[in-house]
């Protein structure tokens, strides 16, 4: 039986859509598992790429923290002609300088040419920024109380001067030991005096502690200012 040209036609026709839409399910498949492919490398490499930053993040972090623990900070104590006197606390190494921007700066008063600004400061000091009115020798407490003063000179070993006036505000129990006719008990009541009445507002005042009446303000006189 002969099929006729338009069977032929017909079946070629057929036989070509056929061999399209197979070719074109192909190719989806393919593309599908490409797309597949791609979705998952991107997903492990996001993951890659979360897991490193959290890992830079780690390394800052305790940078940071190891950076804290190496800073140690120190307490000082600065009074005087500063804005906000008190307690403050720096970072180990810091300056006269320094204590005195944490104070919130010098007052109009200040005289900053007495005092050393570049002198590295310890925990526990106590600082004294005078006043253009006054005339001192010593400008740093090293411990608590009224012993171990640091003198303007380094060298603490020399004796002051016969000339070299002590400040009445500022003096240790022993630099007031030294002037003439004042011991120990009135080198104390000296201090005791100011810690309860603030600071001396003329060395006549003096006379307002016990045990120095005219005669011994006479012989020390000349030898002490505020």
């Amino acid at each position: 039986m002969e099929i006729s040209n338009k069977t032929k036609i017909i079946l070629s026709v057929v036989l070509i859509i056929a061999l399209i839409i197979g070719f074109a399910i192909y190719t989806m498949v393919n593309n599908n598992k490409n797309s597949e492919l791609t979705i998952a490398d991107m997903l492990v490499s996001n993951e890659a790429d979360v897991n490193e930053n959290q890992a830079k993040d780690n390394a800052v972090d305790v940078n940071n923290e190891n950076l804290q623990e190496e800073t140690e900070k120190i307490a000082v104590h600065i009074i005087g002609e500063v804005n906000k006197p008190g307690i403050i606390y720096l970072e180990e190494g810091a300056r006269i300088n320094d204590a005195i921007e944490e104070a919130g700066g010098e007052t109009k008063e200040a005289d900053l040419a007495q005092v050393n600004l570049a002198y590295v400061l310890q925990d526990g000091q106590k600082i004294y920024i005078p006043n253009k009115k006054e005339k001192i020798t010593t400008y740093i407490i090293q411990e608590s109380g009224n012993n171990g003063v640091v003198e303007e000179n380094s060298n603490t070993n020399e004796s002051k001067g016969e000339n070299e006036k002590v400040n009445i505000n500022t003096a240790s129990q022993s630099e007031l030991d030294g002037l003439p006719g004042i011991g120990d008990s009135i080198a104390q009541r000296i201090i005791d005096y100011r810690e309860q009445n603030g600071n001396f507002k003329s060395i006549e005042e003096l006379k307002e502690v016990k045990g120095i009446g005219e005669a011994k303000f006479e012989e020390i006189k000349d030898r002490v200012t505020i």
